[in-house]
């Protein structure tokens, strides 16, 4: 893997298991010890209704990177922060200690199995969309176009603020 130039990434952070909010900080700081990486915003917490998946509401959140970590790798990373804290892959859509979702990687697009960019369903989920524009408003993504006006097509997803700019950074 070679380095490549610093680029604007945003991950998904989410947890619907133990204490969900502990944990999507807990995700938030690991991705601050990223070599070659900066977190540059962090949304603020939202509460979600699981979409297409069983258990306890979810946190979500956002954060945007100043990445010099090529894709593959950075996703890799973010596997293994989710390891270290407890996320089981038992089954698609199964609750989680930690979910750690690559939404965007500069503009790059890629529909490999292992790492499909933009992600598949970022514009077909509240709980990305909401967090995303409150931190990249005038946010556009490759194939999709500006995200704002997404966020229309899934108003009846429940999810809600829970704290603006909780995190303590």
């Amino acid at each position: 893997m070679s380095a490549v130039a610093s680029v604007r990434a945003f991950v998904g952070v989410g947890a619907n298991l133990g204490d969900a909010r502990v944990q999507v900080l807990a995700g938030i700081a690991a991705l601050r010890e990223l070599s070659g990486t900066r977190v540059m915003a962090s949304s603020s917490l939202y509460a979600s209704t699981p979409v297409d998946a069983p258990g306890p509401d979810y946190v979500n959140a956002v954060v945007e990177l100043d990445t010099a970590l090529p894709a593959d790798a950075l996703l890799s990373a973010l596997q293994t922060i989710e390891s270290r804290h407890g996320r089981q892959r038992s089954t698609l859509n199964a609750p989680r200690t930690l979910d750690l979702d690559l939404l965007l990687y500069g503009t790059q697009r890629s529909d490999d199995p292992q790492l499909t960019l933009p992600h598949p369903r970022l514009h077909q989920r509240a709980f990305v969309l909401k967090p995303l524009l409150e931190i990249a408003p005038a946010l556009e993504a490759p194939g999709l176009g500006p995200l704002a006006p997404w966020l229309q097509r899934v108003h009846g997803q429940r999810t809600v603020l829970l704290d603006a700019k909780e995190i303590p950074w």
